[in-house]
């Protein structure tokens, strides 16, 4: 029984470390209209006044892009890089 549990545990091991880690961003807006893109959006941005443009962004350069169209339509008035 203990090896079975072992090789559970270890099989348990391999296919957490076989799963890519994925980082979430997001494009926040601050309350003085400057927006940046955001490395994790479950850490909440520190201020009153903000709020987020889009969640859950794959990848930091998709982030920046969407940024550059908020800039683009006026909804930021400064982009943070």
């Amino acid at each position: 029984m203990k090896k079975l549990s072992l090789g559970f545990a270890a099989l348990a091991l391999l296919v957490a470390a076989a799963v890519p880690a994925s980082a979430d961003f997001a494009v926040v807006k601050f309350g003085d209209k400057s927006c940046r893109a955001w490395a994790d959006h479950k850490a909440v941005p520190a201020g009153p006044g903000w709020k987020y443009l889009w969640v859950s962004v794959p990848s930091w350069d998709v982030a920046q892009g969407k940024g550059a169209y908020a800039m683009k339509h006026h909804w930021c008035r400064q982009w943070w890089k």
